[in-house]
């Protein structure tokens, strides 16, 4: 390690753990894990304010609360918070903190770029919300961005699509960092395949998040350029293309949503082992189904295109090609229940929220079988149905996950217990009421409510009504998990060297220097 990555951390630890200084200026792994956890936990509640403005409105029909426009705003940007401000963050932020402890690194490989990486990420999100007090309110084109809608937006536009660019910029630097790390500073005898699975999978990400963020950056660059420079691109008047727009977006998208899922993969592989008291099933296998399902993620994109009027043969090989995802992520699966068999199972929090992570991942997946088969996507294509589908996967997977992971490492990043009964309750509460809000989604997706819209016909009302309620419930459950976290990180009983007693003990925690308001002191270095 450079002399001076070593000052930064000497630095680290003189300055009071409170100072403004510390938290602007640290390049230590942990504290700026931290911050992108608390970043993601903020956005979380921004975004999810957003999703209530739509519930709210949608809890009955005829328009009640918001304009149209501001409806738009509110689908348009509580999607992108929760995709590029809550999940990659939250995700990256375990990267920091447990990458270098499970590797026996002693830090990331980038610390001062790790530092800036993170810091982007506020100045980003400001300047998305700021559009919301611009002329002609914020972006309205819903979160994929599609021309011709997305060129009428106003003032918003320049703005929304520099912010993303900053996003884009931060996660492709955090993958970086992530890359370097995992292949430059493995501990000795650490070879790939001894490598635990969250590492694993966030080395995959790694290389996705390289390969499709500069996929997006194009795309809406030349957005840019047909509203303000004369091109066009996607305008049809102009000899452009507007499903080319579509093309260019969902080849990231597609790869995209397994950047949101594949460390979810990496958390429940450590969970479930350690609460079944058994070595993950199939370690070889779970490393080759998250690179399949890597490779594959590129060849689908246009299973979202199915309705644009592409040839048959295009049709055929998407539909196929989706339907063979699920192949690896069927082993998956079994692997995890196949671990958990006959294993000697107890039922603390982590444990509840990797099972339901399990079983209602599963159900997104059945549903997004469902909208591989093209001839049957015609009829759900932009329904609510689509809508249940991905917050399926996106809430009880992605979001479980990470509550999962704070709820199993916080007894090691602050040296407490949190409260076993208040984390019972948290995720019963969350289960019923997620269940609630996105279970009927379905039911009127099938029977024909399309997506986006702030008013809806009357035979609609009593499911909706069902899912706003639902989605009440679950945003206030999250300020259970709040008042849990802090309630730990403030005190409460003392963590012992058995959390959780597992493979992935507390004795990797040592390979890298503590901040302060870590439990274990750093060994002395001679």
């Amino acid at each position: 390690m450079s002399t001076a990555t070593t000052d930064d951390h000497q630095d680290d630890h003189h300055e009071s753990p409170y100072s403004i200084k510390r938290w602007l200026f640290t390049t230590n792994h942990k504290d700026i894990g931290t911050l992108y956890l608390w970043f993601s936990f903020i956005m979380f509640l921004i975004g999810g304010v957003m999703a209530l403005v739509i519930r709210t409105e949608l809890f009955q029909p005829g328009l009640q609360f918001v304009d149209p426009q501001f409806f738009n705003s509110m689908t348009t940007m509580h999607a992108i918070m929760m995709i590029f401000g809550v999940v990659m963050p939250a995700f990256t932020g375990l990267a920091n903190w447990l990458i270098p402890m499970m590797v026996g690194a002693t830090d990331m490989a980038l610390p001062r770029m790790n530092n800036w990486s993170f810091w982007i990420l506020p100045f980003a999100f400001l300047m998305m919300l700021s559009t919301l007090f611009m002329d002609g309110g914020g972006p309205a084109g819903g979160w994929t961005l599609y021309p011709p809608l997305t060129l009428q937006t106003g003032d918003a536009l320049p703005f929304v699509i520099l912010s993303m660019h900053f996003m884009g910029l931060s996660s492709i630097m955090g993958a970086i960092n992530v890359i370097a790390t995992i292949l430059n500073m493995r501990a000795p005898g650490m070879t790939l395949m001894k490598m635990p699975l969250f590492v694993w999978t966030w080395l995959i990400t790694a290389y996705l998040l390289i390969a499709v963020m500069p996929v997006l950056a194009g795309g809406i660059t030349m957005l840019l350029t047909d509203k303000f420079f004369g091109t066009s691109f996607f305008n049809a008047a102009g000899g452009g293309d507007p499903v080319m727009f579509q093309h260019i977006f969902w080849f990231f998208g597609h790869p995209e949503v397994y950047i949101l899922i594949l460390p979810s993969f990496g958390v429940v592989s450590s969970i479930i082992p350690t609460f079944a008291r058994k070595p993950l099933f199939g370690y070889a296998s779970m490393v080759y189904a998250t690179g399949s399902i890597a490779f594959l993620s590129f060849i689908v994109w246009a299973h979202h295109m199915f309705t644009v009027g592409m040839p048959l043969a295009g049709e055929l090989f998407f539909m196929f090609a989706t339907m063979l995802i699920a192949v690896p992520t069927g082993v998956k699966v079994f692997n995890w229940i196949a671990t958990m068999w006959r294993g000697a199972m107890t039922f603390e929090t982590p444990m509840l929220f990797a099972l339901g992570f399990i079983v209602m991942f599963t159900i997104g997946g059945f549903s997004g079988l469902m909208l591989a088969l093209a001839p049957v996507d015609f009829q759900y294509h932009d329904t609510y149905f689509v809508v249940a589908h991905f917050h399926y996967v996106l809430v009880p997977g992605s979001i479980f996950a990470i509550i999962a992971s704070v709820y199993y490492w916080l007894p090691k990043w602050c040296g407490n217990m949190y409260s076993e009964g208040m984390g019972k309750a948290h995720f019963w509460l969350s289960t019923i009421f997620v269940n609630l809000t996105f279970f009927p989604m379905h039911f009127v997706g099938l029977a024909g409510m399309p997506r986006r819209i702030p008013d809806y016909a009357l035979q609609f009302s009593d499911y909706n009504m069902i899912a706003t309620i639902g989605a009440f419930g679950f945003g206030l459950s999250q300020l259970l998990f709040l008042y849990i976290v802090i309630k730990a990180i403030r005190g409460g009983e003392k963590a012992t060297s058995q959390v959780w007693d597992h493979a992935e003990g507390l004795e990797w925690t040592l390979a890298s220097p503590a901040p302060y308001h870590s439990f274990v002191t750093p060994p002395v270095v001679k």
